[in-house]
């Protein structure tokens, strides 16, 4: 056994896009960092979709930006293709999703690591943590090196005991049949963890040029200034976008996944793990819904430098053979050359419920997990709890408090509140329709919401910070003009307001009464008063969103406050739940179990009643009045 030389402070394992986002935040912090991973040719890999972003998830990753980490900057420099979704709906589920270029996106955050001030990157199998009286030490890889750190970061992503499958075969090995970690799930157990077996997959990729495009509908990308960092806010959009698109499965592909559905590992036992119940196999779709006649499939490319299309929609662990069959029954894919198989993957996660709020574990002090190792899926969760993870390893070494982001200010904060309060049974996704104040929580307010915590941290830099400022005093510049700005009824305004809406004026009124109108555009504003100052579009979008729907707003900022009192009410840490009176005996097993840390928390507990929040706040009161 060598013990390597230098002792770091925080050791992160694992190079995916949980571990990137914690490396990053804990090196920039200023402490001496190292970051160990499987394969240094896999940094910030995306074995599943090359795409960032979506409804919640789009979120998530303007969140990581408005924090001052990396991922947003990463997506921008390297999309080959952007677009707004859900630009029918309201503000609230609106996000942007990318096309990445695979390796680009991977070859630029392994640039920015190599660069980056006090952080080490090595390549390395860790199989054990080292943890002395409750208190991990650091870690020892399968070549006998041991290194010591003052905390650990857990972002093994699905390499723990990684089993891949595709139809009768199965082997050991992580994502794109790298090496699997298989004695680290050991030592997990060993220092105490419950592990639990999840599953997700992956689907074919084809050979583009194969592909006949004329009989697909095309999805191009959106034009405009669309980035997800609020670094690159007005910049001129990106110029030659490819294009994905969009074809469907039919009663002939079904057919050949149902007469060969005993070879599906996912029907005949092969596979024992959960599944993600958002992002089913197609197998599972077929089966699921025998009268639907078609799904569909997203062509989409991987990258400028590479002719292979990912497809989509069509997750499988069928056998090789078979995917090859039902393939050529897609219209436009009669030719197609299947280059890589779809497959299962089987891993190891933690019970969240052993982690608190910051995401150390309650077993071993100075041990953080956060990725798909907590059960979660996509990209963008990682990115966002190796934030966190990061973030909190390093204000413990400086003394200050964790950072615990709540289900009002983030959806970084429901993902997290969720996976440690809740649990997961299963691979867990964010969905807009998770986060009960999601209207206070768009993308584009992501930076008004957490720019100042990501400054009073230390991770936001002087020019992101300057760049927010001048937002804000703009926004509240226009918001001031609109409601100053008077227009009286002409008949040129009215001829203006009934080509959009219902009616014109009768009386003078001012540009924010005109602007609450449904119908009525940034454009429309600027016929009536040209003397309005210009501005970019993510401040025209934030303008129109707390115009038009302040009254809601003003709402939910009620809601929040009665959330607020709840969570304030903080729990004594070494609470003894069998002294509170009246509790049900399946309340009184769960929070003994997940130690909340507010009275908020724990009424969020599955099994936990309001009747017996009712009885925890009787106790807490008579415990005051009595000292």
């Amino acid at each position: 056994m060598f013990e390597y030389p230098q002792t770091y402070q925080i050791i992160v394992i694992g190079a995916g896009h949980a571990g990137c986002e914690a490396a990053l935040a804990a090196s920039r912090l200023g402490f001496k960092t190292l970051v160990l991973t499987i394969d240094l040719d896999h940094i910030a890999f995306m074995p599943c979709n090359p795409s960032v972003g979506g409804p919640a998830k789009g979120h998530i990753v303007r969140e990581i930006d408005a924090l001052g980490g990396e991922m947003g900057r990463n997506i921008d420099s390297t999309m080959i293709q952007v677009r707004m979704l859900n630009t029918r709906k309201g503000p609230a589920v609106q996000a942007l999703r990318a096309q990445a270029d695979k390796k680009k996106y991977h070859l630029r955050m392994k640039e920015v690591l190599e660069k980056q001030k006090n952080l080490d990157l090595k390549q390395g199998l860790v199989t054990r943590i080292l943890a002395e009286e409750g208190r991990v030490k650091g870690v020892e890889t399968a070549t006998g090196i041991r290194y010591r750190g003052e905390k650990v970061i857990l972002t093994t992503g699905t390499f723990l005991r990684g089993r891949i499958i595709i139809g009768e075969a199965t082997f050991d090995a992580g994502p794109n049949q790298q090496l699997p970690a298989k004695e680290l799930s050991r030592s997990l157990q060993e220092l105490g963890f419950s592990l639990k077996r999840f599953k997700t997959g992956t689907p074919p990729r084809v050979l583009g040029r194969t592909i006949d495009y004329d009989k697909t509908e095309p999805q191009p990308g959106h034009a405009g200034s669309l980035f997800f960092s609020f670094l690159h806010e007005g910049r001129e959009g990106i110029s030659g976008q490819l294009s994905c698109h969009l074809t469907h499965t039919n009663p002939r592909t079904h057919s050949i996944i149902n007469e060969n559905i005993e070879r599906a590992p996912l029907f005949s036992g092969v596979i024992e793990g959960t599944g993600p119940r958002y992002c089913p196999s197609i197998e599972d779709k077929v089966v699921s819904f025998p009268r639907k006649k078609s799904h569909q499939v997203f062509i989409e490319p991987e990258g400028l430098t590479t002719d292979e299309m990912y497809l989509s929609g069509l997750p499988t662990s069928l056998p090789e053979d078979v995917q090859f069959s039902f393939l050529r029954t897609i219209k436009g894919m009669e030719r197609v050359d299947m280059v890589r198989p779809g497959y299962a993957i089987e891993y190891d996660v933690i019970d969240t419920r052993q982690l608190n709020l910051d995401l150390e574990t309650r077993l071993i002090q100075g041990l953080y997990t956060a990725g798909q190792v907590n059960g979660t899926s996509g990209y963008e969760e990682a990115g966002g709890q190796g934030l966190i993870a990061g973030i909190n390893a390093a204000l413990t070494l400086q003394g200050r408090k964790p950072l615990i982001l709540d289900r009002a200010q983030a959806y970084i904060g429901v993902l997290i509140d969720d996976l440690v309060t809740k649990g997961t049974e299963e691979p867990y996704r964010m969905l807009t329709s998770r986060a009960e104040y999601r209207l206070l929580l768009r993308q584009d307010n992501a930076d008004q919401r957490l720019s100042h915590i990501g400054r009073e941290i230390g991770l936001l830099g002087d020019y992101q910070w300057e760049l927010f400022r001048q937002k804000q005093e703009e926004i509240e510049k226009i918001l001031e003009i609109l409601g100053k700005t008077k227009i009286r009824p002409t008949p040129e305004v009215n001829e203006i307001l009934q080509e959009k809406t219902s009616g014109g004026l009768n009386k003078p009124v001012s540009l924010k009464e005109i602007f609450r109108r449904p119908e009525i555009t940034w454009s429309d504003l600027v016929d009536l008063e040209p003397g309005l100052p210009s501005c970019t579009q993510g401040i025209q979008t934030q303008v129109e969103t707390m115009v038009k729907y302040e009254g809601y707003i003003e709402r939910q900022q009620r809601e929040i406050e009665h959330f607020k009192k709840l969570e304030k009410k903080m729990l004594p840490e070494k609470i003894d739940y069998d002294r509170v009176p009246n509790l049900r005996t399946e309340a009184r097993e769960k929070l003994k179990d997940i130690r909340p840390i507010s009275v908020g928390q724990a009424g969020r507990i599955n099994g936990v009643s309001p009747a017996d929040i009712t009885s925890l706040l009787i106790y807490l009161e008579r415990k005051k009045k009595n000292g």
